[in-house]
């Protein structure tokens, strides 16, 4: 059974749980260095590596599918690559969805493929942390509502490194609902002068295919659960009763049975995430719909430039 993350993590100050942890904390970051090692760059294709500080829910595969999307349009062949974890098929089968995705328990590995199958871009979900590849362009995503949480590395809070890290980063994409951005922005110009800011807006595709009239249960099992019921309120959807479960969450017959007999008691039909609906591959979903939503990039034309450019470089 997979554990929801700690409330204590998206405190807006440390509490004394993320204290306790503190040494766990310094002891992990000290592991990190000691394995830290050169990393390997590789001219036979360009990569691009989407990942993050903040550990889930920070709309990195929404990116990695829309830059694939803008890649494609330009006549580039791109393709996925995603390190192998018996937990995240939902993701893995997005990605498929969506273009050739290779996948396995090594990202080196999963690169050679790629460079054998003739691709010029490889884009990679995740794997910043990764000391066995030197990216061509690494993007840092973070989540408009959660940003940093408590501002703490792991386990006294979310974070996989130390935010200052981002001073030896190029862009931070900010996703989510139209938030308001100023302070964050500040706090990452602070750190880094130079960086570039990109913003990320979820679109729901088919939204016309619900009937605002109707009462709605959502459900999620994503790391951004929040944002996913705000997309939902701000394009009029009526959200009576909301479930979250934990990032990648595996369904039981036991929550199956909470989400139907939920929506029954409120009169709502059931909506969630298509990465949650392709979870459900067991259970009967004719009862269940799901947003297919998309990652507008706001200023689009200046990333196209700037992924055109990667792609030109010799």
């Amino acid at each position: 059974m997979k554990l929801k993350k700690p409330k204590f993590w998206d405190y807006k100050k440390p509490s004394l749980y993320s204290y306790l942890l503190l040494p766990f904390s310094i002891i992990l970051g000290l592991i990190s260095k000691l394995k830290s090692k050169p990393r390997l760059s590789n001219s036979s294709i360009k990569t691009i590596c989407v990942g993050n500080i903040y550990i889930g829910g920070t709309g990195k595969t929404s990116l990695v599918i829309k830059i694939k999307e803008i890649l494609d349009k330009k006549n580039i062949k791109a393709c996925f690559i995603k390190k192998f974890y018996s937990n995240q098929t939902d993701e893995q089968k997005l990605l498929s969805q969506n273009g050739s995705l290779f996948s396995s328990l090594k990202r080196v590995t999963a690169l050679d493929e790629a460079i054998s199958k003739g691709f010029k871009i490889a884009i990679f979900d995740d794997g910043l942390q990764d000391k066995s590849i030197k990216y061509d362009m690494e993007i840092v995503c973070f989540n408009n509502l959660n940003w940093i949480g408590n501002g703490l590395t792991l386990p006294s809070g979310p974070l996989r490194e130390n935010i200052n890290k981002l001073k030896f980063y190029k862009n931070v994409f900010l996703n989510g609902n139209d938030e308001s951005l100023v302070d964050i922005k500040n706090q990452i110009k602070k750190i880094n002068h130079n960086i570039i800011i990109n913003q990320g807006k979820y679109v729901p595709l088919n939204i016309d295919d619900f009937d605002k009239k109707q009462n709605y249960l959502a459900f999620s099992g994503i790391g951004n659960h929040k944002t996913f019921i705000n997309m939902l309120k701000n394009n009029e959807l009526k959200i009576i009763y909301d479930l979250e479960y934990p990032d990648h969450y595996q369904y039981s017959k036991k929550d199956y049975d909470e989400i139907i007999c939920g929506a029954k008691k409120y009169n709502a039909k059931i909506i969630t995430t298509e990465k949650d609906y392709l979870r459900l591959e067991t259970f009967n979903k004719k009862d269940i719909n799901f947003i297919k939503s998309n990652l507008e990039i706001l200023n689009e034309d200046g990333f196209i430039k700037t992924l055109i450019e990667l792609n030109e470089k010799n």
